[in-house]
């Protein structure tokens, strides 16, 4: 049997750090590396249970492969040359991922568990805690994303709701505002009729525009050039009504900037979150590292699950039109340098030396499930 290999987190890249993380049994270490033991000859995972060696008598190294070419054996204990619980966790994940992606039908919680070898809870839990969403809310974003294309490529909305896999269309239009955001007539129009509140503003980081529709916060946007972000987002939504905001409505952009100037103060505002099924993995991932830390695109793909992912997780974040309240700008090269920012790569560099200064704190947006 065969294993996907799952690319190392890349904060072990000293011997301090994987020390560390030996004194800590840190299971983001598993995968990572090796430690052997030159007293005993043997190497073992980072967290293997046994008595802890002396730093001195400990080496690393990066696979179990090269340990074995240095001529130690590998532990009985923890198996450090098997799949890590970790692994077989996001590999199970994974599996039922592509299983929900591939059907039509809403599949039950007792299929996905079988299809991925644990128990009901268990397997609940440990999805929950891998993509961020419960299985039925992945299987719900699938089926939503399935809509919104067939809307866009069927002759009649009847039609586009059969294809996605509804039973019945009353079935759909009960679920509709949630899938879409509007009625389906209203969605395949481009948004026709949808008011959508918008203001400009200034902070810190120069222009920011900030929009919202009937759900919440729609677009949170960066620049130097007030019209191009107003420009942008008429683009956008093409068929809509724009409105500028009025007094109330200052006051969510007012909290916006707020949360730019500080962002220990958080934002809690409702958001309308519009992305595919895997996009809303990602955008979930990133909302849980901590302000003041970044987290590589591989290490975000390990997190959703898809550890082969690194260039779709990056596409993702490049799709956000949340500026930090969706905290792309967290996720670096995996050697810490910074790559593309859809709002400017300086803008990133600011807001990660703004954030540096700020202990950790809730996250920033709403949940997204």
């Amino acid at each position: 049997m065969t294993h996907d290999r799952v690319d190392p987190p890349c904060t072990f890249t000293t011997d301090e750090a994987r020390w560390q993380a030996v004194l800590n049994r840190d299971t983001t270490a598993d995968g990572a590396f090796v430690y052997a033991v030159r007293s005993t000859g043997i190497y073992c995972r980072p967290t293997c249970s046994a008595r802890r060696p002396r730093r001195e008598n400990t080496e690393f190294y990066t696979d179990g492969d090269a340990a074995e070419r240095a001529g130690y054996r590998a532990c009985k204990r923890c198996r450090p040359q098997a799949t890590s619980l970790a692994q077989r966790h996001a590999q199970a994940v994974a599996r039922a991922c592509r299983l929900i992606e591939a059907s039509e039908a809403l599949l039950s919680l007792d299929d996905l568990a079988d299809a991925a070898g644990l128990s009901r809870f268990h397997f609940h839990r440990v999805f929950k805690a891998t993509t961020g969403l419960t299985p039925k809310a992945y299987g719900a974003a699938c089926r939503a994303e399935r809509v919104r294309e067939e809307l866009l490529s069927s002759e009649t909305v009847t039609e586009a709701i059969f294809d996605a896999g509804f039973s019945s269309s009353g079935r759909f239009y009960a679920a509709s505002s949630g899938i879409l955001g509007m009625t389906p007539e209203r969605y395949r129009s481009g948004g026709e009729g949808m008011e959508i509140r918008f203001a400009l503003g200034e902070c810190a980081l120069g222009s920011i525009l900030v929009a919202a529709s009937d759900e919440g916060i729609c677009a949170i946007s960066l620049g130097d050039d007030p019209d191009q972000l107003l420009h942008e987002l008429q683009e956008r939504f093409s068929a809509a009504r724009l409105i500028p905001g009025d007094a109330g409505f200052d006051e969510w952009v007012a909290r916006v900037v707020g949360f730019v100037e500080a962002p220990r103060l958080g934002l809690s505002l409702p958001l309308d979150i519009r992305g595919t099924a895997f996009q809303r993995r990602v955008w979930h991932a990133l909302t849980e590292i901590p302000v003041g830390s970044t987290a590589s695109y591989a290490e975000v793909a390990e997190r959703i699950g898809a550890p082969r992912a690194v260039r779709a997780v990056a596409r993702a974040c490049a799709a956000n039109t949340l500026a930090i309240a969706i905290p792309c700008h967290r996720v670096v090269r995996t050697d810490g340098t910074l790559s593309g920012y859809r709002w400017g790569v300086e803008r990133k560099r600011a807001l990660l030396e703004r954030e540096a200064g700020h202990g950790e704190v809730a996250s920033p947006g709403a949940a997204i499930e």
